[in-house]
C-alpha cells in the first residue's frame, strides 16, 4: 500500500519525537551538581568554588527550572531577581505616582527613569545570565556580555540624576559631564564585547574597567567640593551618599577581584556567602543607597535649595 509505505516514515519520527521528548524529561528533572574538575572549561571560572556546579545544560526550560535548586548559581540568581523586582516596582511607583512631586516634571522624570532603567536593565541582565550560564558555550558568552553591559547602564544612569541635581545651578559643567560620562559608557560597553574580555583570566580587567567608570566620578565630585564648599556639599549635594555608595562598589569589586572569602576557605563558600554573592548584595545595596541620596538631592530643590546666584537652570514648565 502506497499510503501505508508513506505514513511510516512520518510515524516513526513522531515516536523518536515523543521518546526524545520523555527521556529529556526525565533527564531535566535528575541532573546532579557536579565538582569543579569536571566542569568544560567555558564553564569553569572560580577554582576556589569545588563542587556544587550545575552540568552543561542545553535546555532553556531546565535552566529556568534550576533557579529552585541549589547549586553555586542559587546566590547570584535569587539576589538579582530580588532586586530587579524592588526597582521595577519602585521605579514604576516613582515614575507615574500622582503623589511625586517635581520643579521640572518632565526632566526629572527623564533623570529618574534613567536611573531605573540602569538599575532594573543591569539587575535584569545579571539574574538572566546566572540562570543561562550553563546552557552552552554560545549562550552563556552573549549573556556574559549582556551582563558586562548592564553594569556600565547601571553606572551611567547612577551618575545621570546626581549629576541633573548637583550642577542643577550650573547647565554647562553640567552637560560637559553628562556627555563625558556617556562617552565612557558607549567605550566600556565596546570593551565588554570582546569574547576574551568575559574569561576568567580577565577577572582583574573586568573589575578595573567599571572600578574605572566609578571612579570618573571623583572629577565632578571635586569640582563641586571646591566649587560650594563642604558644607553646602553635604546638603546641595549629598557627598556622604555618594561616598557610601562608592565605597560599597568598590568594596564589591575587591572582593570580586580577589575573590574572597573563598580564597582562605576553598569549597567552604561553594553555595553561600562567596565573593560573587557579596558583590551582587553590595551592588543592590549601592543603588539604594544612591537612590536614597538623589530622592534626598530632589527634596532639597524642590524645597528651596535652589540657585545662589542668577545662573538658572533649563526647565520645562510644570505640568
Amino acid at each position: 500500500d502506497p499510503v501505508r509505505v508513506l505514513t511510516l516514515p512520518l510515524q516513526a519520527q513522531q515516536a523518536m519525537g515523543r521518546m526524545e521528548e520523555f527521556v529529556f524529561k526525565v533527564w531535566e528533572g535528575r541532573w546532579r551538581v557536579i565538582p569543579y574538575d569536571v566542569l568544560p572549561d567555558w564553564l569553569k571560572d572560580n577554582d576556589f568554588l569545588l563542587h556544587g556546579h550545575r552540568p552543561p545544560m542545553p535546555s532553556f526550560r531546565a535552566c529556568f527550572r534550576s533557579i529552585f535548586r541549589l547549586h553555586t548559581e542559587t546566590g547570584n540568581i535569587w539576589t538579582h531577581l530580588i532586586g530587579f523586582l524592588f526597582f521595577l516596582v519602585l521605579g514604576i511607583g516613582y515614575m507615574f505616582s500622582p503623589n511625586m512631586n517635581y520643579v521640572a516634571p518632565i526632566q526629572e522624570r527623564v533623570v529618574f527613569g534613567t536611573f531605573f532603567l540602569g538599575a532594573t536593565l543591569c539587575l535584569c541582565f545579571s539574574w538572566l545570565f546566572h540562570t543561562v550560564y550553563c546552557h552552552s558555550e554560545r549562550v552563556s558568552r552573549t549573556f556574559s556580555k549582556l551582563d558586562y553591559s548592564g553594569i556600565t547602564l547601571l553606572i551611567v544612569g547612577s551618575f545621570v540624576p546626581w549629576l541633573y541635581y548637583s550642577f542643577y545651578c550650573s547647565p554647562q559643567p553640567q552637560l560637559i559631564y553628562l556627555v563625558i560620562v556617556c562617552v565612557l559608557g558607549i567605550t566600556a560597553i565596546t570593551v565588554s564585547q570582546s569574547d576574551h574580555f568575559a574569561t576568567p583570566q580577565y577577572r582583574a580587567v573586568r573589575a578595573g574597567v567599571f572600578l574605572g567608570l566609578g571612579l570618573s566620578g571623583l572629577v565632578p565630585t571635586l569640582h563641586f567640593l571646591l566649587a560650594e564648599g563642604p558644607g553646602r556639599a553635604a546638603s546641595a549635594g549629598q557627598i556622604g551618599w555618594l561616598f557610601l555608595m562608592a565605597l560599597l562598589y568598590i568594596l564589591g569589586a575587591a572582593l570580586y577581584a580577589a575573590r574572597v572569602p573563598e580564597r582562605f576557605f576553598p569549597g567552604k563558600c561553594d553555595i553561600w556567602f562567596n565573593s560573587h554573592q557579596i558583590f551582587h548584595v553590595l551592588v543592590v545595596a549601592a543603588a539604594g543607597v544612591h537612590l536614597h541620596g538623589v530622592s534626598q538631592l530632589q527634596a532639597f530643590r524642590l524645597g528651596g535649595g535652589g540657585c545662589r546666584e542668577e545662573a538658572a537652570p533649563l526647565r520645562v514648565a510644570r505640568e
